[in-house]
């Protein structure tokens, strides 16, 4: 076996850390986009008009269905033959944010969906019209329930982020590959950005782990 050495780590962990800053900074703009638009076709998808279904439910089972290796194909290397160009960093977003969002609207419709349906008539028999009793009653119960969910979602987001190296966005994967062209330390490079992947993804377990236990309490 040939001797690893790890000190490649080491010589480059700047540029490392900077790609895993990419990685986190574009990770979380993309779940908070991916919730706000989640949020907005659960909504659609639960609404009285057959146009917001049937869009809505079109956009869930589109990107659902595709790869989303595909979608970031489509949006950056695509999207410009249409006189549509996007740099690496606003393709990377919008890719995990439309992709992240199918994800969350499906969540967010099944945690409102959970809540018994006397809460909205009771919060009507209160003089509430239906968006007010959505907001103030229906929706901050049914996040309260989607919160476990939520925080498996970010975690398959951040994993799946490894696939922006494709469009040359220099995120913690990216980073990793460049140095490996430099200094052929595959087996060392690799096995080290899969342990930062596992250390973010397993201390965001625990607090899922914490969530779910402080939620089961409270209830």
């Amino acid at each position: 076996m040939k001797f690893l050495d790890y000190s490649v780590i080491i010589k480059n962990w700047p540029f490392l850390m900077l790609g895993l800053r990419e990685t986190l900074r574009i990770s979380s703009l993309a779940v908070t986009m991916g919730f706000c638009i989640g949020s907005f076709v659960a909504l659609a998808r639960l609404s009285r008009s057959h146009m917001l279904k049937l869009l809505s439910g079109a956009y869930i089972e589109f990107i659902r269905g595709t790869p989303l290796l595909v979608q970031l194909f489509i949006l950056y290397y695509g999207l410009p033959q249409l006189g549509i160009n996007l740099d690496r960093r606003a393709a990377a977003a919008i890719g995990l944010s439309i992709n992240s969002g199918a994800y969350v609207a499906e969540i967010v419709r099944a945690g409102i969906q959970s809540i018994d349906k006397g809460q909205m008539e009771a919060a009507r028999s209160l003089g509430m019209s239906g968006t007010m009793a959505m907001i103030y009653v229906i929706l901050p119960q049914a996040f309260r329930r989607v919160i476990p969910p939520l925080v498996n979602e970010l975690i398959m987001l951040i994993k799946d982020s490894s696939l922006l190296s494709v469009i040359a966005l220099t995120e913690l994967m990216r980073a990793g590959e460049h140095i490996r062209t430099r200094t052929y330390k595959d087996f060392e490079i690799f096995t080290f950005i899969a342990l930062v992947y596992f250390v973010i993804t397993y201390t965001l377990s625990k607090i899922l782990g914490y969530l779910e236990r402080r939620l089961q309490v409270s209830d």
